[in-house]
């Protein structure tokens, strides 16, 4: 196994490591925003032809603070701002729940905010603390959303699984009164706890399927496939990918304690999806490894729908 890769199950970050500003300390929406510097407004313009003629049915939504184009949309789409859009997670934070980061992603196309929930999990004997990731778009790319993030302590794994029984994403409305917001602030927590319910329970049964180390390495092939017309380079690429989820399911510290189970193979994928470095990192590697939280990571789901059908 190539020593680049072993070394990599050691290197532990969360899988927003470097994006966005830590406002842990803020105690309302509007001063995370400030801190993460999102307290910028769009407005809508519209866009003209090269000799003067608006072209109609379309507009711009352009950031005040540097005049910078975030996207063209239709007359139909309504601009919710940073501050609208996460206003009611002040609700949130009557419930106990903190702030951990806020940013931009995509040149300020995409915004989010991470809270942590007060609630403490043990499932299967270990520690997991949930999250939840507030983003909204400002290219009409996405509707405001609210993800589900629960992350393994020990090892800071994301564990945000495509479960059957309980919705991970949904999307969440951030206008009306006061009392609407709080109505929709316990909805959201409810359907946050709904969720870290069910994954408890699908954990435990993760943890009941027992794997041969035979069934471990067809699941890896399965999930990182060789072409059989590959050229050398990448068979080189996807054996150094197999080889790095082989050790960290065969060798991580944190696994090696956790019987030969479903549960330790959808870790140690999940450990690879979150932590290993890509074949080519490219500027935007951060930001696309961040987009995968929010939105699922396709291996870890096919990982978790492998071993649920083994």
């Amino acid at each position: 196994m190539p020593a680049a890769v072993e070394t990599m199950f050691y290197v532990r970050e969360t899988p927003w490591h470097g994006l966005g500003i830590r406002v842990e300390e803020a105690l309302t929406s509007a001063d995370a925003l400030v801190a993460a510097g999102l307290d910028w407004q769009v407005n809508q313009t519209p866009i003209y032809t090269s000799d003067g003629r608006t072209i109609p049915n379309y507009k711009a939504n352009v950031r005040d603070s540097d005049s910078r184009v975030l996207g063209v949309v239709t007359d139909r789409y309504k601009v919710v701002q940073n501050s609208t859009a996460f206003e009611f997670t002040d609700a949130l934070l009557g419930e106990g729940v903190t702030f951990a980061t806020a940013g931009a992603l995509q040149d300020g196309r995409r915004v989010w905010v991470l809270a942590k929930l007060p609630e403490k999990y043990i499932i299967g004997g270990e520690a997991i603390e949930p999250f939840l990731v507030f983003s909204n778009s400002h290219d009409g790319s996405a509707a405001i959303k609210v993800s589900m993030t629960p992350i393994r302590v020990v090892c800071q794994n994301t564990l945000n699984l495509a479960l059957s029984n309980a919705r991970r994403t949904w999307s969440a409305k951030h206008t009306g009164s006061i009392q609407t917001r709080m109505h929709e602030a316990r909805e959201t927590l409810g359907l946050a706890h709904l969720y870290m319910e069910n994954l408890g329970k699908e954990i435990d049964r993760l943890g009941r399927i027992k794997l041969s180390d035979s069934k471990v390495m067809e699941f890896i092939n399965e999930l990182i496939p060789l072409s059989d017309d590959a050229t050398a380079i990448q068979r080189k690429n996807v054996e150094q990918q197999r080889d790095d989820i082989k050790i960290r399911y065969f060798e991580a510290p944190d696994l090696k304690v956790l019987s030969k189970n479903g549960f330790r193979f959808v870790n140690a994928v999940s450990d690879f999806a979150t932590h290993a470095k890509p074949l080519r990192e490219t500027a935007a590697y951060k930001d696309n490894l961040f987009m995968k939280v929010l939105d699922g990571h396709p291996i870890i789901d096919k990982a978790y729908a492998m071993v649920k059908a083994a």
